[in-house]
């Protein structure tokens, strides 16, 4: 773990002011319950805000960038983006894991790169700055690292076929994924996918299941491939 959170707030572009608001962001409940501190000072309270700030906010956006969309095709829109796996990217993007204060069963079972762990910390995160600096820093933040990929992360949902079309049309191309289980509790359990194109690795992903997994694989090698929708 690292400990030098203002590593962190150089990636996010903010400074908190109340820098025992962003601990808390930061805090999962497995360590909050290890030190005893109870529930309460865990991330999960943030979670909540920072999940209805983020819905708000993307919700304005698609609102006013599609004025001929109807009701139900925007709901669709947002939950391409409001999700686990879109979530679990973006906080990837920024290094998030590295700075969770995790209890010691969930550290030693790659809780750091867990998606679950991952996206709610990253709702937290919302909420912690939408607290601490207001609703146009929650905006921004919210901007800069979630809508400006809105076409990337729309692909989350459909990426695998995506990647698929692109290469059954390119000649001598073809796409396997390893996908396997990580060492984790039944309850809790993980997985990896190693992605391949003509048996050379390309990336790999990882997920609360084989298909998400899979999907953050196949969005990565989308970005490296520069494959459009």
């Amino acid at each position: 773990m690292n400990t030098e959170t203002d590593i962190l707030e150089d990636t996010v572009g903010y400074r908190f002011r109340d820098k025992d608001l962003l601990k808390q962001a930061l805090t999962h409940p497995s360590y909050s319950g290890e030190m005893r501190w109870g529930r309460e000072r865990s991330n999960q309270r943030l979670e909540f805000l920072g999940d209805a700030v983020l819905e708000m906010i993307v919700s304005d956006y698609l609102y006013r960038t599609h004025p001929q969309v109807e009701e139900g095709e925007l709901t669709r829109m947002r939950s391409s983006l409001v999700f686990e796996a879109a979530l679990t990217v973006c906080a990837k993007d920024i290094g998030l894991g590295d700075f969770i204060y995790l209890g010691k069963g969930e550290d030693i079972s790659a809780g750091r790169e867990k998606p679950s762990i991952l996206s709610d910390t990253f709702e937290a995160l919302i909420g912690a700055i939408f607290l601490d600096g207001g609703y146009e820093e929650a905006k921004r933040f919210i901007y800069e690292h979630i809508i400006d990929d809105i076409d990337e992360l729309s692909l989350l949902n459909d990426g695998k076929s995506v990647l698929q079309e692109y290469t059954q049309k390119a000649e001598g191309m073809v796409l396997r994924y390893n996908t396997f289980s990580l060492d984790s509790p039944e309850h809790k359990k993980s997985f990896c996918s190693e992605l391949y194109i003509n048996e050379k690795l390309i990336t790999s992903g990882t997920g609360h299941s084989k298909k998400s997994a899979e999907q953050e694989a196949a969005l990565k090698a989308i970005r490296i491939l520069g494959v459009k929708k």
